[in-house]
């Protein structure tokens, strides 16, 4: 499965989406909590650093920024210092803010948070102070917010609504945008806020409730994947929507569909330092999916590992295409996955090259598997990140001219014999007679053959080379060719016995 969400990341593209929403700077204090104050029983905080971050709905657009996407910001801030520092901080990141309107009736919101590290340990969140306000924005602010987000929606393939529950998410604002999006065949995903005012999104593709949130909408206490899917249930009939994703932290999110359909998508067990933006990120993934149309429950895999990611952080900060592909890259792999067409494993192997992973290729029959076999494989997958085979298939086999009876099992068999081994990453069949097409297609970093071969005599070697990769022969375990084995078993000899010094020492020597 992971492998195909690496190719659901390489075909995200690169579109426009609409942020709207509750804009926050966010402020951080970092310092030493050396000791308790003299003056009072608290922490005290020598400060170290200072950093400004965007937060709410700027945070998810910045998120999306990080991910490649263009995108439009829609929010209002203060006709203040911290105002004009945000819009700044945002169009520095390059988001188009011609919605983002001063209201001199309020303040810009600002969080500042203070973070203390204690006996050179992880730093921790000691205290938050929050200067803002939350009553609705006026109705001629919310008009001329209206306009300036209209105008700008045709341009765009996805809406994304982040309502910090601050006052810019008026239902005029948003039923507005959501019945303009709807005409113009955008889909529209919201993050409702703590409160849980989920019927604000009437008619939204999706909307992406964590626990709290779906159980304040729904009255459904979520300690349980049924339970969440109940909430699912009530929430997509109440208020028309296509999907809803309930984020469960680490149990995943509970995926419901308007035709019924429930599909529960775990998540792997990660280090929490901050969960800071986890819900922006989950958010912004979905929504960068559904610009280009995936699957729901792709976007609900891809915004598991993007929020795993993020919650591995401290504070609030981007998550690349690049180390989502890394991750997914690091996690488990099946065996039928491994087994890949030509077109597939080069989109696989463009995902490591992102990652700066090295490719190790080689190349061979792999009739009737063996120690020798295994053995050369092993040191191939330690000389870099990647270990590739290529596969003679069949009739390729046959015009090698190994013998009336080769190969004794079929390039299926040989294909699940290879795949089952630790040290093998991808296995490609290929019908030439020599891998230079392959070679070609796919560049590998290194190539390496095992058995009585010199680098001279390695297929391939002058096309490796010429693009400035390199070549390598890994030697042989004596006594353990497929041909003597063949020959031993036709003469009814007694098998090879390898002493574990001598495997030591046939590897040494590779």
């Amino acid at each position: 499965m992971s492998y195909q969400l690496i190719d659901t990341v390489q075909c995200l593209g690169h579109p426009r989406l609409l942020v709207l929403g509750d804009l926050i700077l966010d402020r951080y204090i970092w310092g030493d909590a050396e000791r308790v104050s003299q003056e009072a029983p608290v922490i005290l905080l020598r400060e170290e650093r200072q950093e400004v971050r965007l937060g709410g709905a700027a945070n998810v657009a910045h998120m999306l920024r990080g991910l490649e996407c263009e995108v439009t910001i829609a929010g209002i801030v203060g006709n203040d210092s911290a105002g004009s520092e945000l819009v700044d901080l945002m169009s520095s990141s390059g988001m188009d803010c011609a919605a983002v309107l001063a209201d001199n009736g309020r303040p810009t919101t600002v969080k500042e948070r203070y973070i203390g590290r204690a006996q050179h340990r992880h730093p921790h969140q000691i205290l938050r102070v929050d200067r803002e306000q939350r009553h609705p924005i006026s109705n001629a602010v919310a008009d001329d917010l209206l306009r300036a987000t209209l105008s700008r929606l045709p341009a765009c393939q996805a809406v994304l609504i982040s309502d910090y529950a601050k006052g810019i998410c008026t239902e005029a604002v948003v039923r507005a945008v959501i019945a303009a999006a709807h005409e113009l065949k955008i889909p529209v995903i919201a993050d409702p806020a703590s409160t849980g005012n989920c019927a604000l999104f009437r008619g939204a593709t999706a909307i992406t409730p964590n626990r709290l949130e779906a159980h304040r909408a729904t009255g459904h206490k979520i300690n349980s994947i049924d339970a969440a899917f109940a909430a699912g249930r009530q929430l997509l009939a109440e208020h028309d929507l296509e999907c809803v994703f309930v984020t469960l932290d680490s149990d995943g999110i509970a995926l419901s569909h308007r035709d019924g359909t429930q599909q529960h998508l775990p998540t792997r067990k990660r280090e929490v330092y901050d969960i800071t933006g986890a819900g922006d990120m989950v958010l912004a993934i979905i929504g960068l999916g559904a610009a280009g149309g995936g699957a729901p429950v792709d976007l609900a895999r891809l915004a598991n590992v993007a929020g795993g990611l993020e919650v591995e952080q401290i504070g609030v900060v981007t998550v690349s295409r690049d180390e989502i592909l890394t991750d997914l890259l690091r996690s488990g792999r099946s065996r039928e996955s491994k087994l890949c067409g030509l077109e597939e494993l080069k989109r696989q192997l463009a995902a490591r090259r992102a990652a700066q992973q090295r490719i190790v290729l080689t190349n061979g029959c792999f009739d009737v598997l063996h120690l020798g076999h295994v053995t050369y494989l092993q040191q191939a997958a330690e000389l870099g990140d990647c270990l590739v085979i290529a596969l003679n298939s069949d009739d390729s086999v046959r015009r090698l001219d190994k013998g009336p009876d080769r190969p004794v099992f079929d390039q299926q068999n040989r294909a699940a014999m290879l795949v089952a081994l630790e040290a093998v990453d991808y296995v490609v069949v290929f019908d030439e007679d020599t891998p230079h097409h392959l070679i070609e297609q796919l560049r590998p970093d290194l190539l390496v053959k095992g058995g009585t071969y010199t680098d001279e005599q390695i297929e391939g070697k002058q096309l490796v080379e010429s693009y400035g990769g390199s070549v390598r022969a890994l030697g042989v375990v004596e006594g353990l060719s497929t041909t003597e084995i063949l020959q031993r078993i036709r003469s009814d000899t007694p098998p090879v016995t390898l002493s574990h010094p001598q495997l030591q020492a046939q590897r040494n020597a590779g």
